[in-house]
C-alpha cells in the first residue's frame, strides 16, 4: 500500500505452518499434461477446412482427460476448470500465462505444446470450494 511520501508497507507474513486444507498436487497434474499433449497431437497436422471437427474433437479430448486426470488427483473439495486452444501455426509465437493469487490451496497448470503445423495450449485450475 503506498502512502504519500511513496513508500509502500512491509508485505504481511505468512504462518510457516501448513494449511489443514486440502492442498491440488499440480506437479503430477502438469507431467501427465505434458505427456498427454505430445502423445495426442505429436503427429497431428492442421487439417484442411472440411475436417475442422477434428480440431474441436481433440480439444474435447484434451480437456476431458485433463479434467479426469485432475478428479483422479484430489477427487474432493476442488472445483475445476480446463482450457484448451488448438490453432494452426504460420511461425507466430505461442506463450499462455496464468498466475494464481487466490487461496493457497488453489492451483494452476499450464502446458504448451507446439508442432509444425499447430500449436495448442492448455489451462488447468484447481479452485478449492467451500
Amino acid at each position: 500500500m503506498a502512502n504519500a511520501s511513496g513508500l509502500r508497507s512491509p508485505p504481511t507474513p505468512r504462518s510457516e505452518v501448513s494449511s489443514p486444507r486440502p492442498s491440488f498436487d499440480s506437479e503430477l497434474l502438469k507431467a501427465y499434461m505434458k505427456k498427454l499433449l505430445s502423445t495426442t497431437l505429436s503427429s497431428s497436422l492442421w487439417p484442411e477446412p472440411k475436417d475442422r471437427d477434428r480440431v474441436r474433437s481433440w480439444m474435447k479430448e484434451i480437456g476431458d482427460r485433463v479434467k479426469d486426470r485432475m478428479l483422479e488427483i484430489q477427487p474432493k473439495g476442488f472445483k475445476y476448470v480446463v482450457l484448451t486452444q488448438v490453432n494452426e501455426n504460420l511461425g507466430q509465437g505461442g506463450r499462455a500465462d496464468m498466475v494464481c493469487h487466490w487461496e493457497d490451496t488453489d492451483t494452476v497448470a499450464q502446458e504448451v505444446y507446439v508442432n509444425d503445423s499447430l500449436i495448442c495450449i492448455c489451462i488447468a485450475l484447481a479452485i478449492r470450494s467451500f
